[in-house]
């Protein structure tokens, strides 16, 4: 089984791309593994799924029909998401959303974009306050863009920020506070540089204002360090041009749930089709797809085209089987020794192929984490970068997933000074209830 993660990982799209059948089992076993981070079996090995927090996915079969919406997605404002649901998913996507757009370069090096955004995403009494403080901490964060010393346009620099964690520290319906683990790219496509990785902890309280979740106040420190996949080199900044500014479209999350528990029916249109790409990388990126065999197979039903269905299920179980014995993994999701499997997959950008009103091809930039949390710091959760594309057809009547196809490593610089974080520190970022919103 690692031989197979290796094999696919020196090659292009275009050589994986054999049949449909082998790529969907890249995708379950490597989005969680090999994606999530480019790691093979050997460094990954167990976790354990925190108690259920928020609304559980029933036990109901699939059907072949619309996943019924339960929660409305929102529209955007100047840039910003909107409409969020007055529920703790919702709480959670207005947070990630919120910390996404302070990350993009737009925000950090536009004065006039910025505190357009903040008037949509600040609550009445603290938007003085947090435009004050927004203009001062964009001071660093432009310097790594580094825009004046270029010459470059703001539309041709890198800033994105994926969301690989999110903690409810306080919830109820009239205020929300949520921890976000991210990670942060940012610099030029140009020059000798590459764009730079960090990773930060950010504490974000919210407060119900005007049929939304709206920003109080926001802080954030160093996050949790972890170490880049030792397969994984370097990128030259020419290749980040296509995920620039300009070109690259963030994701925005919702949280919207069917009754199933999976993503509600998104739209048909090329929004849509991101988010249900989006949601797709992460869902495929989550530890249960190893540990919890009947949350495996119900998140295929809602997320696999009926056509390949049974197929992807079969491989599937296959890989996950192989991934439980490699390992000795329990069904609680943790090894023999207590460790927990932490993976997940952030989305830092996406960007189309091609979208028509039948079938959609999005290619999305991920960091993914993969590892254990515990005491062996020989398997403690590195990161990787790549690029992968996700393939959908619409079906029952949302975007369905029919292939996904991992592509070359898109991989930042890291500051070579900063201390990895001990193995056992990452149990605070694993587990369900941890899980940001999907899209």
């Amino acid at each position: 089984m690692p031989a197979r993660r290796h094999s696919i990982a020196g090659r292009s799209a275009e050589e994986v791309r054999p049949s449909r059948a082998r790529i969907w089992g890249i995708a379950v076993g490597s989005i969680a593994a090999f994606t999530a981070a480019g790691l093979a079996l050997g460094p990954i090995t167990a976790e354990a799924p925190a108690p259920a927090s928020g609304a559980a996915p029933s036990t109901a079969t699939a059907t072949a029909v619309a996943p019924t919406t339960v929660e409305r997605r929102g529209k955007l404002a100047h840039g910003v998401p909107t409409r969020h649901a007055r529920t703790e998913a919702g709480a959670k996507a207005a947070a990630a959303n919120y910390t996404v757009v302070a990350g993009t370069s737009a925000f950090l090096t536009d004065r006039d974009t910025r505190h357009r955004a903040l008037s949509v995403m600040t609550a009445r009494e603290s938007r003085a306050g947090a435009t004050k403080q927004a203009d001062h901490a964009v001071e660093q964060a432009s310097t790594d863009l580094d825009t004046d010393r270029t010459g470059l346009k703001k539309s041709q620099t890198v800033a994105g920020t994926g969301v690989l964690s999110a903690a409810t520290l306080g919830f109820d319906i009239h205020k929300a506070t949520i921890r976000l683990w991210t990670t942060t790219v940012r610099g030029t496509p140009q020059g000798s540089v590459p764009p730079r990785a960090d990773f930060h902890s950010v504490t974000v309280s919210l407060i119900w204002e005007s049929n939304d979740w709206k920003l109080e106040r926001t802080s954030s420190t160093r996050g949790l360090v972890a170490p880049i996949d030792v397969r994984q080199t370097t990128s030259a900044a020419a290749d980040f041009s296509n995920y620039a500014d300009s070109t690259a479209i963030n994701p925005v999350f919702s949280g919207a749930t069917a009754d199933s528990g999976f993503p509600s029916a998104y739209g048909r249109d090329e929004r849509g089709a991101h988010a249900a790409a989006t949601s797709a990388a992460m869902l495929h990126g989550d530890a249960r797809v190893f540990a919890d065999a009947d949350w495996r197979h119900r998140m295929l039903e809602a997320t696999a085209a009926p056509d390949v269905l049974d197929t992807v299920t079969a491989d599937a179980d296959s890989t996950a089987d192989l991934v439980v014995e490699n390992r000795a993994l329990g069904e609680d999701g943790r090894t023999a020794d207590g460790g927990l499997l932490v993976t997940r997959t952030a989305v830092l950008g996406t960007r189309s192929i091609s979208v028509s009103d039948q079938a959609a091809s999005v290619e999305l930039w991920t960091a993914s984490i993969g590892g254990v949390a515990g005491n062996d710091e020989t398997e403690r959760p590195q990161i990787g970068f790549l690029r992968m594309t996700v393939d959908l057809t619409w079906a029952d009547g949302t975007w369905k997933t029919t292939a996904v196809t991992p592509g070359e490593p898109l991989v930042p610089s890291f500051a070579l000074t900063v201390p990895a974080s001990p193995a056992n520190s990452f149990v605070a970022v694993g587990g369900e209830k941890h899980a940001p919103a999907l899209a």
